[in-house]
């Protein structure tokens, strides 16, 4: 869908990874794979994560005429869930595992905040030192007060929120 959007032609071949919050890390990695076994020798990856669109969706009957089905919210994870997977592995979701992750470890609010303002302060530090120059590339985006640029650049909040970050 995304590059019948961007304009490619339809004899572009594309495919859709839907592999939740790590779609857009997936289809990079297939490219690569692709590229590196000589499979192709040009690929465009990305992707785009928009979680208020994840799809409700409802299994099948167990028994003809049956009213035991129900309607899941895909937004947090998992659906379907396969019982010996989940005796095996769990399949707690992304928040779930963050909260047992930091209990288990006992890494507390304080250490997750200082984290995330060391790695905002070492982003912005980078960009601001050209470090990504080759990397970011800019995209102008129409809009009706005229073209808009967007950038990485816009989206390091150090700048922005180190006042308003806890201390």
């Amino acid at each position: 869908m995304a590059l019948l959007l961007a304009g490619l032609p339809e004899t572009v071949p594309g495919s859709t990874v839907n592999r939740l919050c790590g779609s857009s890390l997936d289809a990079i990695g297939i490219a690569a794979r692709a590229i590196k076994s000589g499979e192709t020798q040009l690929m465009i990856a990305g992707g785009v994560e928009s979680m208020s669109r994840a799809p409700f969706v409802m299994g099948k009957a167990e028994s003809a005429f049956s009213r035991s089905m129900k309607m899941e919210d895909t937004t947090i994870g998992w659906r379907f869930i396969n019982a010996q997977m989940k005796a095996l592995y769990g399949v707690d979701s992304m928040p779930e595992t963050a909260e047992n992750v930091a209990s288990d470890f006992a890494i507390s609010r304080l250490d997750q905040d200082a984290f995330a303002l060391r790695s905002q302060v070492r982003t912005a530090q980078a960009q601001a030192n050209g470090i990504f120059n080759d990397e970011i590339i800019p995209v102008w985006i129409p809009s009706v007060k005229g073209k808009r640029c967007v950038s990485l650049r816009m989206n390091t909040r150090a700048a922005r929120r180190l006042k308003r970050w806890p201390n």
